[in-house]
């Protein structure tokens, strides 16, 4: 894609993330410029692709509930997992390998602090399944949840503004209860093989509209993302054989890792304790920046002020911060 090629890109996903969050915010559809004819489509698709992938793992991941860092002194920091497979690591049989437990080796050895982990998302969740995942996360007390969702909204091809205005009803429910929230956005599917073009494409484009109005619709309710399609995608679809599990359309343990380390970084942050150099700052409005994200790998965005205003007159100001994603150390 030529830089000017991206600049009409990134224009065009922030309008039609404003258009979903829109939708979202009046409770209508939101059937995104894709188009009815290629919804219809890609509901076809997905079914086709189900069924090719079937259930090869089951619908569990490994128990990864309980206390991790208890060689640390100090009140343990109380961590839930929300959303799909991702949350629960599908397919891993040792829970160290999971996204939540590495997530919670990270943020204890950052702290210098235990962390107690409750898991309490399921495979095949959609965002219309959090409100359940919220009332028992909450039930823990959580400081932080981190919610892994939007894949299975789009193979089961969920309008847009509906599956973000769950998202975004979950992400404020937290928040009103004192609760950090981090979603990690979206995947690329379009990297998975047993969806055929030329609607792997169409999954890709759907993959990143639908991220980049989750983006929207997280910032606005007080929490932050951090985008993943670009991040995963490219080294993915080049080695599909070591970041995909046996069913081609899960990650392995190695793409599983990755997942977390993207996200931990803004986990730290947003419980105060990231121990890095400060990242790249790019402000603006919350609709370009989360168009901007879904490209760039890694970005996290979150609420800002501008001039002591949280309000521009293209909409809510938004930071995107451009983390490097890898393991991370207390020293």
């Amino acid at each position: 894609m030529t830089w000017g090629e991206r600049v009409i890109w990134t224009t065009g996903a922030a309008r039609t993330a404003r258009r979903i969050a829109t939708a979202a915010a009046l409770g209508g559809g939101g059937l995104t410029a894709l188009g009815a004819i290629t919804y219809g489509l890609l509901i076809a698709e997905a079914a086709v692709a189900r069924r090719i992938v079937g259930q090869p793992h089951g619908l569990n991941g490994p128990d990864s509930d309980g206390l991790y860092g208890d060689t640390y002194p100090g009140e343990p920091i109380r961590m839930a997992v929300l959303g799909d497979s991702t949350s629960v690591g599908l397919g891993l049989t040792d829970p160290a390998d999971t996204p939540a437990v590495i997530i919670a080796h990270g943020v204890a050895a950052v702290a210098e602090r235990p962390v107690r982990l409750s898991v309490v998302g399921l495979s095949g969740a959609a965002s219309a399944d959090l409100g359940v995942q919220v009332d028992r996360a909450l039930e823990a007390r959580p400081e932080i949840a981190i919610i892994f969702v939007g894949a299975n909204d789009v193979t089961t091809a969920t309008l847009p503004a509906r599956a973000v205005g769950h998202l975004q009803k979950a992400v404020r429910r937290l928040r009103d209860a004192g609760v950090e929230v981090v979603v990690g956005t979206c995947p690329d599917l379009g990297t998975v093989r047993p969806i055929a073009q030329p609607l792997r494409w169409v999954t890709r484009r759907w993959s990143r509209q639908l991220a980049a109005a989750q983006t929207v619709a997280v910032v606005e309710a007080g929490g932050r993302t951090v985008a993943f399609a670009d991040l995963l995608g490219p080294e993915f679809e080049t080695n599909p054989a070591e970041m995909f599990g046996p069913d081609r359309f899960h990650p392995s343990a190695r793409g599983y890792s990755q997942a977390a380390y993207a996200v931990l970084p803004s986990v730290c942050a947003a419980l105060g304790l990231w121990p890095g150099p400060e990242p790249v700052r790019v402000e603006g409005s919350q609709y370009l920046l989360a168009a901007m994200a879904v490209e760039e790998p890694g970005t996290e965005v979150t609420a800002t002020h501008v001039a002591g205003r949280a309000v521009g007159p293209h909409g809510r100001w938004a930071a995107l911060l451009r983390r490097k994603p890898g393991p991370m150390t207390s020293g």
